[in-house]
């Protein structure tokens, strides 16, 4: 099943031009610079916004087209914005039944037991918003828009409004949505960390345009994309928690990439976790080195090799068919002599653990 969405925007100098289709499943991130038409384009999702040029369809259910147009009100979405948007005056658990109470009951997918649960937000149900913080303020909002048992969420940088601190106490709820309830998300955002942490599927955008769609690493990894560039060109990949050493305060992760170690943690065995390697962390040798104090080397292919000023190389790898990058001076380029198809090995210094 996709979500199909296609809208052609004129708005003065502004032109939006997308025509994709998103997968129905899992966190898409909508991504690009500030004044890229994000926000527009979830605008028009919404129908919040309405243009000539558009058609939209979620699954089977067709929600604008030339001769159609479902208004906001009846469309089964829910919508998160960069502030919480809560009635000042209703309490926390009057703002809950607000949405709960305007979708009918042989259509409620999600209780309010389940959201109140899931948002963790059970000893606040009785405080107004002004006693909110701002993270506790995004919970409610999140849960008040699940409870409209949307087809469809959509954020619009919930989290833009907060500080680090607040963030990294959301990012673990929105995570567990698409998880716990099954519900896409198409969620916009500037801020490369949240895609890294969160997304499972990425849409860069780029003057109204898009640019590419895919499966989040892919896109952190294509040499033809921008996103290779800069100090935080990186490689996502997906783990799987195998095992601890509690001698040495290490815990083995199994990927694609093969087994990796990281800094001991206590999540259990059997847990899915998201690694992030930054290719500044990455270096190469042609041959398996012994006498190194680095944990995760691995055997790689070079997949191809981009200028990154005039001094650096970015050099695209392949790990067992996963991507990993590795950003290396140029002269070093030259000394090994690397050219696609070449094995080496990639020693990670530094393995960041996102989820």
């Amino acid at each position: 099943m996709t979500i199909r969405i296609q809208f052609q925007v004129d708005r003065g100098d502004f032109h939006l031009d997308v025509d994709v289709d998103v997968q129905q499943r899992g966190i898409t991130a909508v991504f690009g610079p500030s004044g890229c038409g994000k926000t527009t384009l979830l605008r028009a999702i919404a129908g919040l916004d309405r243009y000539s040029n558009g058609f939209l369809q979620i699954g089977d259910q067709v929600w604008q087209s030339d001769t159609k147009f479902v208004p906001p009100h009846r469309r089964a979405l829910g919508y998160v914005f960069q502030e919480s948007s809560l009635f000042p005056h209703l309490t926390v658990i009057r703002n809950l039944e607000y949405g709960y109470s305007r979708v009918p009951e042989d259509k409620q997918k999600i209780d309010m037991d389940t959201a109140v649960e899931l948002l963790e937000i059970g000893g606040i149900l009785h405080r107004f918003p002004v006693n909110l913080s701002g993270g506790e303020q995004q919970r409610v909002a999140i849960a008040r828009a699940i409870l409209s048992s949307p087809t469809l969420l959509l954020m619009d940088e919930p989290l833009g409004s907060l500080d680090l601190p607040r963030k990294l106490e959301i990012l673990p709820f929105i995570d567990a949505l698409h998880r716990e309830l099954g519900i896409p998300v198409i969620y916009v955002s500037h801020d490369r960390d949240e895609v890294a942490r969160l997304a499972d599927n990425m849409l860069l955008m780029s003057n109204g345009q898009m640019v590419a769609i895919g499966k989040v690493n892919a896109m952190l990894t294509r040499i033809d994309l921008p996103l290779i560039h800069g100090d935080q060109a990186e490689s996502v990949i997906n783990a799987v928690v195998s095992g601890h050493d509690p001698e040495y305060q290490l815990t083995s992760l199994d990927s694609s990439a093969g087994r990796i170690s990281v800094t001991g943690n206590k999540l259990p065995v059997n847990t899915s976790v998201r690694l992030r390697i930054l290719a500044r962390d990455v270096s190469l040798t042609l041959a398996r080195q012994k006498d190194t104090s680095i944990l995760n080397i691995f055997p790689a292919t070079v997949d191809g090799i981009v200028p990154e000023g005039n001094a650096q190389v970015t050099v695209r790898l392949l790990v067992n068919d996963t991507p990993l990058l590795a950003r290396i001076t140029r002269k070093s380029a030259d000394n090994l002599e690397l050219r696609p198809g070449m094995r080496v090995y990639a020693q990670t210094k530094s393995v960041a653990l996102l989820a």
